[in-house]
């Protein structure tokens, strides 16, 4: 039997299959609000088959976008189109979960297809980035406010109130992004993080902000309902955030409750040295893998095809496998899957005389 196709259940949510798409910024909200874009981008990867759909990363305060064109969930208003979405994927036998988001001093950009813009001012549409230093991304980035205490409690307040909304969205699994150089990142890694109070200095302190809004964040999210953190393993950089760090974090995340660690790499630095190729970001995950108990573990990167990720659950190196551009280029990917796997096929009554039934 495929393992790629053995559900899998976390607390009260039975997962169909192991893959998930990745969250994926589409650039193509106005005002935060889902549109007619994001239904069918989402609605038609669950008709693929994918057993999970994440959202693209939702911000929880206008601030807090990685762009204009960024998802939100800052406002009652996101609260509809999020819910169209997640009924029709619950329709379709597709566990819907989101990302909650703060891009930190990754923010305040307009973005054209694969181009962005950084918009340096509100007078040009931009907004203040905040971050745990006032050190800029890059040359090119703004130089992000240091934050103050009473902004450091404001974030959690906006985390607490995105996730009011994504209850009454629907949603099933929550994931908070603490990856890619974005705010919770930012505070980890010593790179980003030059503070010397509470938030600063040791691994425990740069790490207190991300348990501070998980803590936050469980007081409202169902009990029944899994958690699952996004992290980058590594800054790929020896003066950064390492893979060592990241087996410290997925202990204490998983001592925290969290279900799922979604295990990814960079964005700290724009100019990392990483060693990109097929499934190059496993090595990670397993790493993490081998440390925790019970907490399930996600790979992404690069992972293109039913063997590959076959192969992965098999040796026991992962639980889910995370697959973004590979379903952007083939939304069909997990029907087509299972048909090389020889495994059930979970394809909609609708699409039967495309895809014949296999016989395991």
């Amino acid at each position: 039997m495929s393992k790629l196709f053995t559900p899998i259940t976390i607390k009260e949510i039975t997962f169909k299959n192991r893959i998930v798409q990745s969250p994926m910024c589409m650039y193509s909200a106005e005002d935060g609000v889902a549109s007619d874009w994001h239904f069918v981008h989402y609605g038609t990867r669950a008709v693929g088959g994918a057993g999970t759909i994440m959202t693209e990363a939702a911000a929880v305060s206008p601030e807090g976008r990685i762009s204009l064109g960024d998802l939100g969930i800052w406002d009652n208003k996101h609260i509809a189109g999020l819910t169209r979405i997640t009924k029709f994927l619950k329709d379709n036998d597709c566990v819907a979960g989101i990302q909650l988001a703060h891009s930190g001093r990754k923010g305040s950009y307009e973005v054209h297809g694969a181009d962005s813009t950084l918009l340096p001012t509100k007078a040009e549409g931009g907004w203040e980035v905040i971050a745990p230093s006032a050190i800029p991304f890059s040359e090119d980035a703004l130089v992000p406010k240091a934050m103050t205490l009473e902004d450091i409690k404001m974030v959690k307040e906006q985390f607490a109130s995105a996730t009011k909304r994504t209850v009454e969205a629907g949603f099933q699994l929550l994931e908070l992004h603490s990856a890619h150089g974005y705010l919770f990142h930012s505070f980890l890694s010593p790179i980003s993080n030059k503070r010397t109070d509470d938030y600063g200095g040791s691994i425990e302190n740069r790490s207190r902000l991300l348990f501070e809004v998980i803590e936050t964040v469980q007081e409202i999210w169902p009990s029944n309902l899994p958690l699952a953190v996004r992290i980058s393993a590594t800054d790929w950089d020896a003066h950064g955030w390492t893979s060592k760090s990241s087996q410290w974090l997925a202990q204490q995340l998983e001592k925290a409750g969290v279900d799922i660690i979604d295990v990814s790499s960079g964005g700290s630095l724009p100019n990392a040295d990483i060693p990109v190729g097929p499934a190059y970001q496993l090595p990670l995950a397993k790493d993490i893998k081998a440390v925790v108990q019970q907490m399930k573990v996600g790979t992404v990167g690069m992972i293109t095809n039913a063997a590959q990720a076959e192969t992965i659950l098999v040796n026991d190196d992962a639980d889910f496998i995370y697959i973004g551009r590979e379903l952007l280029r083939n939304p069909y990917l997990p029907i087509q899957a299972a048909q090389e796997l020889r495994a059930e096929s979970n394809f909609p009554k609708q699409y039967e005389r495309a895809f014949p039934k296999s016989k395991s």
